[in-house]
């Protein structure tokens, strides 16, 4: 099974207690070897019991306090849960993941979705460095990563936080942003297509009320209009010999 994971493959995470359900499911960032023991039964014994491990995104996970009223079961997949780590069928998992998806939660992005992400995030980091502030993407925050942060000096805690939203999960892109509020007081951005204002907006509305007065929405050609104009400047004030 370790054997056939691949980056951007989805698990599904099932609880047998205190209920059989899934309760979850999350993305495969990486596979790699473990060559130093990490559980309990491989530090007593000194020695890497189980080498194949994976990491991943936890992309949506059910409060325990909801794990009765909002579970995902099937007969399917309490007989694959039986055996451990299993492959499930696609329309098992894709029903599944429908089931726990919150409103603004969409299917997984696509090639093209993943590469506008990936170029709005190095804009960011670009436009942010222009500014001079110490910009950084897959910031770390607890067992989270920010899509960029934005600080001013290397010891402080990051001003302005930003989660690019191109398809995905939008549930959890707010949830980020809001424990960065919680946790740092910082400035909080959602970079999304207009399309998602809606979703957005219902959110803001009910579950992540907080952080609605904090929150600013930014309209992804919006800031790509102000990604270009920093850099015209940047270019003609070198042009002029003022950098």
């Amino acid at each position: 099974m370790w054997d056939v994971l691949s980056d951007d493959d989805r698990v599904l995470f099932y609880a047998t207690v205190p209920i059989a359900s899934v309760i979850g499911y999350g993305t495969i960032r990486r596979k790699f070897k473990q060559d130093k023991p990490l559980w309990p039964q491989e530090v007593s014994e000194k020695k890497v019991l189980w080498p194949l491990r994976f990491e991943f995104d936890i992309d949506r996970l059910l409060p325990f306090e909801q794990w009765r009223e909002s579970k995902v079961d099937s007969q399917a997949l309490r007989t694959l849960a039986r055996g451990g780590f299993q492959s499930v069928e696609e329309n098992v998992a894709l029903e599944a993941i429908q089931a726990l998806s919150p409103v603004g939660a969409t299917a997984q992005p696509t090639a093209s979705q993943r590469s506008l992400h990936n170029q709005l995030v190095d804009q960011l980091v670009e436009a942010g460095q222009l500014q001079h502030f110490i910009a950084e993407k897959e910031y770390p925050i607890d067992n989270e990563r920010l899509d960029v942060v934005w600080r001013r000096v290397e010891r402080s805690v990051p001003t302005f936080v930003f989660e690019v939203q191109i398809s995905g999960d939008l549930y959890h892109a707010l949830g980020k942003l809001k424990h960065a509020y919680d946790l740092w007081n910082s400035r909080i951005f959602l970079v999304a297509q207009e399309s998602d204002r809606k979703a957005a907006v219902s959110l803001l509305s009910g579950t992540f009320h907080e952080i609605q007065p904090a929150l600013r929405f930014v309209e992804v050609e919006k800031f790509t209009k102000i990604y270009e104009l920093k850099r015209s400047l940047r270019d003609l004030e070198k042009e002029l010999g003022l950098l």
